[in-house]
């Protein structure tokens, strides 16, 4: 395992986390928490002490399993536990919500169900453009000073959004998504990041399992799975692109490297410079590969040739932007 730093956070930070949105079963076709809490504790094995989660991964039941498996294991101190806010799941449909009653009220709910006194790592999920960032950055300004927070970071914030929070709260991390299939946020966010001392943190490292190495064209997805009607990368004929960009480098980093395509897609995240890059997992089984990702690094030669297989097989590219949450409704805009 390689380790990082990230601001306000004491511990030495595994450059991996665990990622635990399929572990909240709903937009993936259900999870186990039998195998959910085996996978926590498998990736703790392997020198993962960081864990992300969040309440809408599965209406709060990611964050209630990540809970229960840390109080089985009791290392509370040694795990850097984040978690996130802004989306309220109050009403049928979901929307972007960061005023300041409701951060106030998702960090206590938070902290129940993952059974502990504080949280490391606090972050907005999405940006909410009808609650002016001013108000969302001091109110976790607040919860900073009052200790239920260790540092405040932010999801799928643009540059502009960071600089304007800056103004109000210190900024410790930003998450984007970034992968081999989805490099939008390398001269942007990352780059800015860089420069301003903000740890970044990579999700969706396996682009929803196209770099898994396991991913195949004649894959059937279960209703409630967002990559069944949700996700246009695995919609024909974008999907048999990206299952045959998938397949080419998994034989480019066999044929070079000997290491699986899985490793190569977290190594290639470690190696653009992000401090962590999440690995989602629902069982143990599908982790066994983390230790592949050490020990070898990629090259500037290595990264214009996985460019070029990408442009050799992927003709209609498209981003993450599908995963985008909806704002407030109208009708509630005027309840503050």
């Amino acid at each position: 395992m390689e380790f990082t730093n990230i601001p306000n956070i004491k511990n030495k930070v595994s450059r991996i986390g665990l990622g635990t949105w399929v572990m909240g079963g709903s937009l993936w076709g259900g999870a186990n928490e039998k195998d959910s809490i085996a996978a926590i504790h498998q990736a703790i094995e392997k020198g993962i002490n960081f864990i992300d989660t969040a309440p809408a991964y599965g209406k709060g039941e990611s964050e209630k399993v990540v809970g229960k498996a840390l109080k089985q294991l009791g290392k509370r101190d040694q795990i850097i536990l984040a978690t996130k806010f802004g989306l309220n799941q109050e009403t049928e449909n979901v929307f972007r919500d960061s005023r300041k009653q409701s951060i106030k009220k998702e960090v206590e709910d938070s902290l129940r169900r993952l059974q502990v006194d504080y949280i490391d790592l606090f972050q907005v999920h999405w940006p909410d453009p009808t609650t002016p960032i001013q108000e969302t950055a001091e109110t976790l300004k607040e919860l900073l000073q009052q200790g239920k927070i260790r540092a405040i970071g932010v999801s799928n914030y643009s540059v502009e959004e960071m600089k304007e929070f800056k103004k109000y709260a210190p900024l410790h991390t930003s998450q984007p998504p970034f992968n081999i299939f989805e490099q939008e946020a390398e001269n942007t966010i990352l780059a800015y990041c860089l420069k301003e001392e903000i740890a970044t943190i990579g999700y969706s490292g396996l682009a929803r399992g196209l770099l898994s190495g396991k991913m195949t064209k004649d894959r059937k997805f279960k209703d409630d799975d967002l990559r069944k009607g949700m996700d246009p990368k695995f919609q024909e004929p974008r999907f048999s692109q990206y299952v045959n960009a998938a397949d080419a480098l998994k034989a480019w980093v066999k044929n070079k490297y000997q290491r699986p395509l899985i490793a190569l897609a977290v190594r290639w995240v470690l190696d653009k410079k992000v401090n962590v890059s999440l690995w989602g997992a629902r069982n143990p089984e599908q982790l066994k590969d983390i230790d592949s990702v050490f020990g070898w690094k990629l090259n500037d030669q290595d990264f214009k040739e996985i460019d070029k297989i990408i442009g050799e097989n992927v003709k209609d590219p498209i981003g993450p932007q599908f995963m985008a949450p909806p704002i407030r409704p109208n009708a509630l805009l005027k309840t503050r």
